[in-house]
């Protein structure tokens, strides 16, 4: 059973009888789910997973108001739940302290954003890193009658504004072009091992990236966002096959095939989206006209190399 389907059962089982017993009166009020950090919340759990900040538990997410009312006892109550349900106990540490429990609404999100209510410009947009929004967008909402959590939720889910992603596409291009296509194979021929191994990590990674902002989806904390790419309808089968090659080869020239092909892949799906009109096969090349279409003229602005 992955955690997310456990957390759901758990709740169902225990969860609602809490809501609905001595705090009836704010059951209405409360807002529970499973989200945030961890591989559980992403539904990339693994029997790994089980030892650390794995197992039995959700969040209740409160306003300031009723969090400063009810936040102590609700906690109180929420601690004294069974700690053993289907089979499995919940192992916690330091680390994942404030996973699960009770929790303030605007403050955890927050923790992520730098503001209660999200992200309030388009720069606080660019400058929020990716698995901050994967995090706040990932797991499960299994009750909110008050909808707070939920429409803060759902204005993440509706991805970045147009001219944000433009920005994030444009840089991905930069960043692609220069790491995998110019120094990865300028640091083979200098001898130069770790420069390439990294130029070679740093393109599939911003590769990666780049996939997720086509898809209009959030890229993940870095050890999950190769693993997500099955889920994603444009590229992603093709671009996690290929980057598992690459990496397991470690031949100079199969490295630079795969390089060509994923980039070629990536300036097609750019063409059919309408965001270049340009054929080169660099993609760096293609980073400021998509720039270009920015309407924003202070996001235009910025270097083509932010995002």
């Amino acid at each position: 059973m992955n955690g997310l389907t456990l957390a759901e059962r758990y709740f169902d089982r225990y969860g609602r009888d809490l809501l609905a017993g001595e705090f009836a009166a704010w059951r209405e009020r409360v807002a529970a789910g499973l989200a945030g950090d961890g591989s559980d919340c992403l539904g990339f759990d693994d029997e790994q997973s089980h030892d650390h900040d794995w197992g039995p538990g959700f969040c209740l997410w409160l306003s300031d108001e009723d969090y400063d009312e009810i936040g102590a006892s609700l906690q109180q109550a929420y601690e004294r739940l069974p700690k053993f349900f289907a089979g499995f106990a919940r192992s916690n540490t330091e680390w994942g302290v404030g996973r699960v429990g009770v929790l303030e609404t605007g403050a955890w999100y927050k923790q992520y954003l730098g503001h209660p209510d999200g992200p309030q410009t388009l720069f606080d947009w660019l400058r929020i890193p990716e698995k901050y929004l994967a995090a706040c967008t990932s797991g499960r909402v299994f009750h909110d009658p008050l909808d707070d959590f939920s429409q803060r939720r759902r204005r993440l889910l509706a991805f970045y504004p147009e001219d944000v992603r433009l920005a994030k596409i444009a840089a991905r291009c930069m960043s692609i072009g220069q790491a995998g296509q110019y120094n990865f194979t300028r640091a083979l021929v200098r001898g130069e091992a770790f420069s390439a191994q990294y130029a070679e990590t740093s393109f599939c990674n911003d590769l990666m990236s780049l996939v997720y902002l086509l898809n209009r989806r959030y890229a993940p904390y870095y050890k999950w966002r190769h693993r997500g790419l099955p889920g994603l309808p444009q590229l992603g089968c093709f671009v996690h096959e290929r980057i598992a090659a690459m990496m397991s080869s470690a031949d100079a020239d199969e490295k630079r095939a795969h390089i060509d092909a994923l980039c070629a892949a990536a300036v097609a799906e750019l063409q059919a989206e309408g965001l270049t009109g340009s054929d080169s096969p660099f993609l760096a090349d293609h980073g400021p006209l998509i720039h270009q279409r920015i309407e924003d003229p202070a996001l235009r602005r910025l270097s083509v190399l932010i995002g």
